[in-house]
């Protein structure tokens, strides 16, 4: 490929689309991006594609959702994998995807910056290798797209006395296995799926975990007389079309119903549904996969929040102080979506517009992956998108989002 100096960085022509991110929404979009023969080009900054699965999960993982809600377009799971499929079964599954659609990221290649010109209609994306000597290149598109999903940074909390805690503190990102933690009593700060998933896989290996219930949670059961409770979600939702407020009464009662009253064990329900506070504040529910039953059996302690550490002790929002030898944050991860301006209005992490509808094409600009939905949102938004562009690519005009409004924008990493 051709390349000139432009801006002090090495020019590339342009293809028509720019994916950002090369984990599961970015193999989506580049993959229904080749059916429809739209080229493209997918950077990643990491060196291998679902980054977060292959170098930031622990021993064991499994998904937490039905394989159904896990498939990517054009393309399902072997019929041989089981409902729940592994960490392992996850990536041989995206490797074969980007196989099967010739999909080649760019790894190694993080974006700094991106702007799209007015006059042209293009966007302009500075991208910085990690080799210093390879020096930054600048692309050229039509379209940018954001696919670098909701869990993209770590979260990590300021707790007075964290820094100087007299043992091993981990980020669940660097968590592998529990079996490191035999025997120790271990702070899992935390009470999302993550945390109880590691909390769980401590209790496999010995160890004696205490889980952070800093906040309120909902925890639903993972699957309701034999069928994933998502199958009773997406019926409600997709099926019967019910609103928000009543899906979530139907779902709070029956995961009253189901696992009982789970005050009692330490765990507070919030008072806005799972769904909405899903959609809304993005927080997803927990799905039980057999961590409250060791809470009952009192091989994991639920602990209120951490109000700070000193030496190797943790000291509680409650008074009391547990002799603690490691911690783990299963503190979350968040997105890593820049902060974009259009004339003034400043968008941070999420699209303002709700799923389905988020970033939909302005100045040519889309996100996938981003719906707050964590079952088969990002492979709508895929769909959606390809379609969008393919249409007008085919036409030889631009995305309607290109004429519906127009303006310098500028991104900012």
């Amino acid at each position: 490929m051709l390349e000139s100096s432009h801006n002090g960085a090495r020019l590339k022509p342009g293809e028509v689309c720019i994916v950002v991110g090369a984990g599961a929404s970015g193999l989506a979009t580049a993959a229904c991006l080749r059916d429809k023969g739209v080229p493209f080009v997918v950077l990643e900054r990491g060196d291998c594609i679902a980054p977060l699965w292959q170098k930031r999960t622990y021993v064991g993982r499994k998904q937490h959702l039905p394989k159904i809600f896990c498939e990517l377009p054009l393309m399902p799971f072997p019929d041989d994998y089981p409902e729940y499929i592994t960490g392992p079964q996850y990536i041989d599954y995206l490797e074969g995807y980007a196989a099967k659609f010739e999909i080649r990221p760019e790894f190694n290649s993080t974006v700094v910056s991106a702007r799209y010109d007015e006059t042209s209609g293009l966007w302009f994306v500075r991208v910085r290798a990690a080799d210093p000597a390879v020096g930054d290149m600048e692309y050229i598109a039509r379209c940018l797209i954001f696919a670098t999903g909701e869990n993209a940074e770590r979260v990590v909390p300021k707790i007075p006395g964290l820094h100087g805690f007299a043992g091993e503190v981990t980020h669940v990102g660097d968590y592998k296995s529990g079996e490191a933690y035999r025997g120790k009593r271990v702070l899992v700060v935390g009470s999302g799926s993550c945390a109880m998933d590691v909390a769980l896989d401590l209790c496999g290996h010995g160890a004696r975990p205490a889980v952070v219930a800093r906040d309120a949670v909902h925890v639903l059961p993972r699957e309701v007389l034999g069928k994933p409770t998502l199958e009773l979600v997406s019926m409600l939702l997709d099926r019967w079309w019910l609103p928000l407020w009543a899906a979530d009464k139907i779902l709070a009662v029956t995961a009253r119903f189901v696992l009982g009253d789970l005050a009692k064990l330490g765990v507070r329900r919030p008072a806005a549904g799972p769904l909405e506070r899903s959609g809304i504040r993005v927080r997803t529910p927990v799905f039980d996969c057999g961590a409250l039953d060791r809470i009952r059996a009192g091989d994991i302690a639920v602990v209120p929040a951490v109000a700070r550490f000193c030496g190797g002790k943790a000291e509680l929002a409650d008074g009391r102080a547990l002799d603690v030898d490691a911690v783990v944050l299963a503190t979350g991860r968040r997105s890593n979506v820049p902060q974009a301006e259009w004339h003034g209005d400043c968008r941070k992490r999420y699209p303002a517009t709700a799923f389905p509808y988020g970033w939909d094409g302005q100045c040519g600009l889309y996100a996938v992956g981003f719906s707050r939905r964590s079952f088969g949102g990002a492979s709508k938004d895929a769909v959606r998108v390809a379609e969008e562009i393919a249409g007008a690519w085919r036409e030889g005009t631009e995305p309607a989002g290109h004429r519906e409004k127009k303006g310098g924008v500028h991104i900012v990493f």
